[in-house]
């Protein structure tokens, strides 16, 4: 912390460096894990609101709970193994993050209103400030950022 007297700033030594909150979790992909992880999720946004006093309505709260679902959902329907979920958040974005077994990328399909099913990335899309999606040595991770409104 910094007091200032009289225009001069002084450093008290209490400074410290605030890290984003992060949580990760590891599932099975056994019945229950899509739910399990939603769980985890609300959980973690709440520690959002109360840790980092971080201002976010329930429209946005419930946008990161998709977001979660789709990734996830996506994971345990294409991976041969298990798959971790990892958020981190701060007062301006929160970040959600799976990390799966099988290396092939996910697809985006063009959107048709048509279709039924396959919507799960054209989703997280629309909801994300950004998505990405790589090949890591034991799989892939796919990665959203959805961002909060300022003030």
């Amino acid at each position: 912390m910094i007091k200032h007297l009289g225009g001069a700033a002084i450093p008290t030594g209490f400074d410290v460096p605030v890290e984003p909150l992060r949580r990760a979790a590891h599932y099975t992909g056994e019945t229950g894990s899509i739910a399990e992880a939603r769980d985890f999720a609300a959980h973690f946004v709440e520690q959002l609101r109360t840790e980092w006093c971080a201002r976010m309505d329930d429209r946005f709260s419930d946008d990161v709970m998709l977001v979660v679902s789709e990734l996830i959902t996506n994971a345990d329907r294409h991976s041969n193994g298990p798959y971790i979920l990892e958020l981190e958040g701060t007062d301006t974005s929160v970040t959600v993050a799976v990390y799966d077994s099988s290396d092939a990328l996910p697809l985006r399909f063009p959107k048709d209103p048509r279709r039924i099913g396959r919507h799960g990335l054209e989703i997280v899309h629309a909801l994300a400030a950004e998505v990405t999606a790589e090949r890591i040595p034991v799989g892939k991770r796919v990665r959203a950022v959805l961002g909060l409104a300022a003030g």
